[in-house]
């Protein structure tokens, strides 16, 4: 008789067959969120080269997706914490530490003696497990979603060392916000192999830190799950932290024994889940667990599955092929053409835009029509961004500008660099090119990578706005991160969308939250195209009622402008227009035939107003900005003080004529060079240091000599304490 173990997890099957105590058959593979799908082909494989036989051999399952699995094919069911804990104690009984580091979720079983058993010489061991589920911090999946962002392919991933690398500060609570720190150290000249380590830090950290609950790790430690087995430079982490944890709380090591050789990695990490089914199914009795054969199974694939999901779930983004063809005709149209190049004759208004992913350039007539527009992909050096941006209107045969405008992140960066005459605020810019294109609109929503603005028009003007830019729920960052967790291209993702006939309903509010709710929904049996839609439907409320506060969308208006990078997705416009009609049944929704532009035009429009007043620029020009001599700084010394989550700046000093350098600075600066800060994650991150802002206030105070605040004077005046005597007289 055999016995199988199957171990459904978040990102991966695994599944062991055993006969007479040894292992005939093993294998795992990504389910790519079909889990059903992949057990079927597991369970047919096993019969056809194991020799698995309904009713004679017996089946156990565990993992996260199992729960539903299992009675369909007559298996039961087993807690993964206590599979995984009877095989280590089988295997292993004098570990004391067990770490499992799974593709979603992370276990640590603490095993303590607590006396002897029935027999002499037996051990009872209690034990103390904790888990972490609902968030992907320090996990599998946390560590391959920011080296594909990195661009490093796995083979290359399991290599990098820990070991000698520069660490860096890297979140180790949320995902996200790691995906940001490895984004920020990238900019800043990062070498990809210390980001890498400093991932496997704060990997271990996260273990250490919160799923120990204060507890001493004791030895001997065992490692399991794939990442410990396959990331090298992850194993490395972990045998210097217990390391150094051992060394400070005085653990006592077993004589001879160096702390390296009590953490052990074995060679089937992958398997223990299914390994310890298998050890509990041994003691059940002969009827529990009989394999029914995989009919039910297949048959939940194919049929009950959808049946289940038409029940529980909404109906996708498309009602069907009449709604599809009305949203298409009504919003999916060609980009307008451009006016050819060479029929374009005098000055030219540039506005750029420099976002915290992209940078945008346009350039307009002196009639205000759009000749051209170029993006460069941030490197999170503003100079590069600069120089990209203006080779390409260079080489686009525009030479003679009028005016330059900039707006976004980079804009107070890069204004003296670039001889800039207008520094536009984001919401304006914006809202011009909204009203350019729609003078009467009354509400602009601008999804960007990392921020969400809402823009509320009263008579062409702006009466309100919400800005939101420290939560990821709602952005472009986050849809394009679900993207390529399924290697799904950007560009696809509106199509695939559109083929999810239902979807499930995803919880609004914290992108970490959000982000949980996607692999709740993954282990019901929602594939990838159906997650996708739901979570272009669930963006708008986001956008509106989470981000921007937003209960009552007919207060506001009745004509929608959308705009922003984001707003490409006709996946996301398609959910944004049913949103809005559905809180406001008569709206205009319309979208901005330059969604991605839309803030640079509205800068290269400012420029124009500002031609008017008949100055000359002070665009420095295209040859000096292709020659600009910079040099980067990022050092301990470069390191933001100004609050305890210590960013990692960068200082980009650039020569130019006539600057007056910074000799007070911890970093001096001779004259002729100006200095550029990057890799802050707020405003005071462009205050170098405390003698920097004590030349900003001494600033500040001659101001307020030269020009006093009269009302502060009256007020101190009137209020000012008088002494008895003066009140007497």
């Amino acid at each position: 008789m055999k016995t199988v173990g199957v171990d459904v997890g978040s990102t991966t099957v695994k599944a062991v067959v055993v006969e007479d105590g040894k292992v005939g058959w093993q294998d795992y593979q990504r389910h790519n969120t079909r889990q059903a799908e992949k057990v079927v082909e597991f369970l047919a494989r096993m019969e056809a080269e194991a020799g698995l036989t309904p009713g004679r051999d017996r089946v156990f399952f565990t993992g996260s997706g199992a729960g539903f699995l299992a009675p369909l094919v007559g298996g039961k069911l087993i807690q993964e914490v206590v599979a995984v804990a009877a095989c280590v104690e089988r295997l292993h009984p004098d570990v004391r530490f067990v770490s499992e580091i799974g593709g979603e979720d992370m276990k640590t079983i603490f095993f303590t003696a607590t006396g002897t058993g029935p027999l002499p010489g037996d051990q009872v061991r209690s034990k103390q497990v904790y888990m972490q589920s609902a968030c992907s911090g320090g996990t599998g999946t946390f560590i391959e979603k920011t080296a594909r962002k990195l661009q490093v392919p796995g083979e290359r991933l399991a290599a990098m060392p820990y070991e000698g690398m520069s660490l860096h500060k890297v979140s180790s609570k949320c995902g996200i916000f790691a995906e940001t720190d490895a984004n920020t150290l990238v900019k800043t000249g990062v070498p990809v192999e210390e980001i890498i380590a400093s991932l496997f830090e704060a990997v271990v950290y996260q273990n250490l830190a919160t799923l120990t609950k204060g507890n001493t790790p004791m030895p001997e430690v065992l490692l399991l799950g794939g990442p410990n087995l396959f990331f090298k430079g992850l194993q490395q982490a972990w045998r210097h932290h217990l390391a150094k944890l051992w060394v400070q709380r005085k653990v006592e090591l077993p004589a001879g024994r160096e702390p390296a050789s009590l953490i052990h990695v074995p060679a089937e990490a992958l398997y223990y889940a299914c390994l310890g089914c298998v050890e509990i199914g041994a003691a059940e009795k002969p009827e529990i667990g009989v394999y029914q054969g995989a009919d039910k199974l297949k048959w939940w694939v194919e049929v009950g599955q959808h049946e289940q999901k038409a029940k529980q779930g909404a109906r996708g983004l498309i009602a069907g092929e009449g709604d599809l063809a009305t949203f298409v005709s009504e919003y999916v149209r060609p980009v307008p053409d451009t006016p050819s190049r060479a029929s374009h004759a005098g000055s030219v208004l540039i506005g750029c835009d420099f976002g915290s992913t992209t940078a945008k350039a346009v350039v307009l007539s002196d009639d205000r029509e759009l000749l051209f527009s170029c993006y460069a992909l941030s490197k999170g050096n503003p100079i590069e961004d600069a120089q990209s941006l203006f080779r390409q209107v260079r080489e686009a045969g525009f030479t003679d500008v009028g005016a330059l405008a900039l707006t976004g992140y980079g804009k107070d960066l890069l204004k003296d660099v670039l001889g800039a005459d207008v520094g536009v605020v984001e919401t304006v810019a914006h809202a011009t090119a909204a009203l350019h294109f729609y003078p009467d609109a009354d509400v602009i929503c601008d999804v960007g990578g990392t921020d969400v603005k809402i823009m509320i028009l009263r008579q062409g003007t702006v009466a309100d706005f919400r800005l939101n830019s420290q939560c990821s729920s709602g952005n472009g960052a986050f849809l394009q991160g679900v993207a390529e967790r399924y290697d799904i291209p950007l560009e696809r993702y509106a199509d695939r969308a559109f083929e999810a006939k239902a979807m499930p309903s995803l919880t609004m509010g914290c992108g970490v939250f959000l982000q949980s709710d996607i692999v709740n929904q993954q282990r019901k049996g929602w594939s990838a195209e159906e997650i996708m839609a739901a979570l272009a439907a669930v963006l708008p409320v986001n956008v509106w009622i989470y981000a921007g506060q937003l209960q009552n969308l007919r207060a506001v208006g009745r004509k929608f402008v959308l705009q922003g990078g984001t707003h490409r997705n006709m996946a996301v416009v398609k959910a944004q227009v049913d949103f809005i009609r559905g809180k406001v049944p008569d709206a205009e929704v319309v979208l901005h035939p330059y969604s991605g532009e839309a803030g640079a035009i509205g800068a290269a429009l400012c420029a124009a107003d500002w031609t008017a007043h008949g100055r000359a620029s002070g665009f420095r020009g295209f040859e000096t900005i292709a020659a600009l001599t910079y040099t980067s700084t990022t050092a301990a010394e470069t390191v933001c003080k100004w609050c305890p989550i210590n960013c990692t700046r960068t200082f980009i000093d650039v020569q130019l004529p006539g600057a007056k350098g910074r000799p007070w600075s911890k970093l001096p600066l001779a004259a002729g060079w100006e200095r550029v800060i990057s890799g802050n994650s707020c405003p005071k991150g462009l205050v170098e240091d405390v003698n920097e802002m004590r030349v900003v206030k001494a600033k500040l105070e001659e101001v307020k000599r030269d020009y006093p605040n009269v009302a502060e004077m009256v007020r101190k005046d009137a209020f000012r304490r008088v002494g008895a005597g003066a009140v007497a007289r």
